[in-house]
């Protein structure tokens, strides 16, 4: 099959008029021109009706075959249409598709006029109306717009139409192909591996179906995810007449009573769950975006999986989940609510698609076949779960609920435990929440909403949600028979009026919309051995804490030991909590500032300095309430020793509250490991702020799509820390062969912010320039490519 991306000189209004499907290109040029992916609306960041994007839109695109396709079958593919979307071919239609998260095709052959002008017209409707995952509320945006990619595609008569591969870590497989041919046609497969060897032939029977193994192959796995090709040939005789190829792994993934298996070996999930979404645009994005959302969740925060909440999303999305070895729990779209038989009826309708279209991806562990947090309906759910089964029997289904006892009618019970309130255990133990417990388990959510946070909230509040979250994934891994889990969420994201803050937001992400990290991503990344992290919860500015009393702050680093020193002396070690001790690294408390200063600085005897510390530490934790017997009898023994209350208290404002003091401590953390330095921190009031704005990518390159750049902006001291209470503006202006995308002046939101520039369709240089009061402006340059 030949195909070619149809995702340029689109016309777009953003209402419906009737006739539009025999509108002239005369008439359309009233219409927008826009490129694909496109959005019907582009948003604000935040406070803005959500009413915005719901609306039935019209898209034109005018198109010429030539001759030489005559006798050729001819078909559009659509990625992704948000929401229902019917199509029209030069007046006539041909069809309607209701779901605006998987991908589908309708044949253009019968309606074609070739060597002259055509017309496809697509009426988009992306109001919240009778399909999934609509019907009552839901707690994120549905947006709307031909948001993923679309393509022309060419075959003869004879075409082979899907084909379904199951490698096992044997090196065994399984190959079905589904294909229109005539009765001498054969079917033929072959194997390439990641260097494009091939590594096995063999015919495929006349029912489409082949089993057998290939020797000498590699597995799939979270570390090294080696993938193969499979290329499909249907010929009659020596003629090809086509060609499927498809993308595949060997690898066998299996959930049992106690866990998670990958390829025979136990492996606890860890995961985060994600929307689609970016600021701005919605859904609306090309590849290297999708792709980008991957490398963040396995590089960047250390996680080996992801759930797809709460539907199907972007294939160059799972393409890089297969490419880089993270697991997907892929679900159908839905939230609570369960509409009458005809919308039961779409959703199994929406399982059949969301698993033929994403069977072969070896990233893609488990099949979510409930509505997201719903109730039970047994007969739903069993249709729901047998096809699911029918159409692949290689992958475990689940599906998510948020209440015990619910009737398993899936493979894995799959289980959204908000039960952490940051002071109890961090999920509940199994047996309390299945009725089944012989049947896997998994933690599909959990923190959220329980603790939603800004980026803005003061230092208590983020490392609160850190911990929380923190709580949570030690105390799953000491559950030996659950699976793993999935936190609520990777990132913020835009919300119904019923949730948020009030201004269109969920915070409840581990990161911010533009994915700069909250503390509690530190939670994530330092249960990774792949770099060096260290990441502190506190500025040590006293002015953050009630009466200047700054207490523990908490390191997070997987590193095995933190040192901490106060100007350039050295006040103590910290080594990693072992109440987290089921972590591969648990959180750091620095809960001692003083350490050692009142001896090697002061000169007091340890003793002394003991009682010291007790006094100064009560009076730090009481304030002007009365102090614990301890405390009184530390403090007695220094009076009767010689050492006045004034002295005491001269000590406590010098090494806990610096009130009044001259001068500044400077303090810096080590992070060692095996007794080598591997981060450093230093942490006192900054003198100069200047922008910082990292690009995912400086050379930007259009093929069949235009492409963008993510930029991650903050502000930092001379240290290199972010300033979470600056909040001012920046400007931004873009030249050459780039544009911005959103407005051109942002605020800051936690002394962080992100943007965007995309490709204009030409080649040369863009450059985009960032500016603020009292700083010095930012310039980044991209080089744009055209294929």
């Amino acid at each position: 099959m030949e195909r070619y991306s149809f995702n340029d000189n689109w016309f777009f209004r953003p209402e419906w008029q009737e006739g539009s499907e025999n509108i002239s290109k005369d008439q359309a040029a009233s219409f927008e021109t826009v490129r694909l992916p496109h959005t019907v609306k582009q948003l604000p960041f935040n406070s803005f009706d959500q009413d915005l994007y719901q609306t039935v839109s019209t898209y034109l695109r005018f198109f010429t075959v030539p001759g030489s396709y005559h006798g050729k079958r001819v078909f559009v593919r659509f990625e992704g249409a948000g929401h229902q979307a019917e199509v029209w071919c030069n007046g006539r239609k041909l069809g309607c598709h209701r779901n605006g998260y998987t991908s589908f095709s309708f044949e253009l052959t019968g309606c074609l006029k070739f060597d002259e002008e055509n017309l496809l017209c697509v009426k988009l409707d992306s109001r919240e109306a009778d399909v999934p995952p609509f019907g009552g509320v839901i707690d994120y945006l549905t947006y709307g717009g031909l948001y993923r990619d679309v393509w022309l595609e060419f075959s003869g008569e004879s075409r082979i139409t899907d084909v379904f591969i199951r490698g096992k870590a044997d090196g065994s497989f399984r190959c079905s192909v589904e294909s229109q041919k005539g009765s001498t046609d054969t079917l033929s497969l072959d194997l390439y591996d990641q260097d494009g060897r091939k590594c096995y032939s063999g015919e495929i029977g006349l029912d489409g179906y082949l089993a057998d193994t290939a020797a000498g192959i590699d597995v799939w796995n979270c570390d090294d995810p080696v993938l193969y090709q499979a290329v499909v040939t249907l010929c009659r005789g020596e003629t090809e007449l086509d060609r499927m190829s498809v993308r595949f792994g060997f690898r066998d993934a299996e959930f049992r009573k106690d866990g998670f298996y990958l390829n025979g070996e136990k492996t606890l999930i860890r995961g985060l769950d994600r929307h689609q979404c970016w600021p701005y645009l919605g859904y609306a994005v090309p590849a290297r975006p999708q792709r980008l959302d991957a490398e963040i969740l396995k590089f960047e925060l250390g996680c080996n999986a992801v759930r797809t909440s709460h539907y199907p999303q972007s294939r160059h999305f799972i393409d890089r989940c297969d490419e880089i070895g993270l697991l997907v729990f892929m679900e159908l779209p839905g939230w609570q609510h369960i509409g009458d038989a005809e919308w039961q009826a779409q959703s199994v309708q929406n399982v059949r698609e969301m698993v033929t279209e994403f069977r072969n991806h070896p990233s893609i562990i488990l099949w979510g076949v409930r509505i997201n947090e719903s109730r039970d309906n047994d007969a739903f759910y069993t249709e729901t779960n047998r096809t699911a089964h029918e159409l692949d029997d290689s992958r475990c289904t689940g599906g998510v609920r948020n209440f015990r006892g619910s009737h398993l009618l899936e493979d894995v019970y799959t289980y959204n435990d908000f039960s952490h309130c940051g002071w109890n255990a961090g999920c509940e133990p199994k047996e309390a929440v299945t009725s089944e417990p012989d049947k896997p388990y998994l933690v599909t959510e959990y923190c959220g909403h329980i603790f939603p946070t800004k980026p803005f909230d003061t230092e208590t509040h983020r490392v609160t949600h850190a911990l929380r979250h923190a709580r949570v994934i030690n105390d799953i891994a000491a559950q030996k028979d659950i699976a793993g889990s999935f936190g609520w969420c990777m990132f913020d994201y835009n919300t119904h009026r019923e949730f948020g803050s009030g201004d269109g937001i969920c915070w409840h992400g581990v990161m911010d919309m533009f994915r700069n990290p909250k503390l509690a991503a530190a939670v994530y990344a330092s249960q990774s051995d792949r770099k060096p992290v260290l990441e502190f919860s506190s500025t040590m500015d006293i002015g953050e804490y009630p009466a200047f009393m700054l207490t523990s702050p908490v390191a997070f680093t997987n590193a095995d030991e933190v040192r901490l020193y106060r100007s350039g002396v050295f006040v103590k070690s910290f080594f990693p909590s072992p109440e987290y001790a089921s972590l591969a690294h648990p959180p750091v408390f620095v809960d001692d500032l003083i350490g050692c200063l009142l001896e090697s600085v002061e000169g007091y005897d340890a003793e002394t300095a003991a009682d010291l510390k007790t006094v100064i530490y009560a009076f730090v934790r009481y304030a002007e309430g009365p102090m614990g017997d301890d405390a009184k009898a530390a403090k007695k023994r220094l009076n009767e020793a010689g050492i006045s209350d004034e002295v005491i208290s001269a000590l406590q404002n010098r090494y806990m509250t610096y009130w009044g003091e001259d001068r500044v401590a400077v303090w810096r953390l080590d992070a060692l490991k095996g007794g080598k330095v591997t981060a450093s921190r230093t942490l006192t009031p900054g003198r100069k702020m200047s922008l910082h704005a990292a690009a995912d990518t400086t050379v930007l390159c259009e093929d069949g799509s235009w492409d963008m750049a993510t930029l991650r902006i903050s502000v930092q001291d001379e240290h290199g820390n972010i300033q979470p209470y600056c909040q001012r503006a920046l400007k931004l202006e873009t030249s050459g062969a780039i544009e911005l995308v959103g407005p051109d002046c942002v605020p800051l939101t936690g002394g962080m912010t992100g943007c965007y520039v995309k490709t204009r369709g030409i080649a040369g240089e863009g450059k985009l320039s960032i500016s603020a009061d009292g700083m010095d402006p930012v310039e980044i340059s991209f080089a744009v490519t055209v294929g």
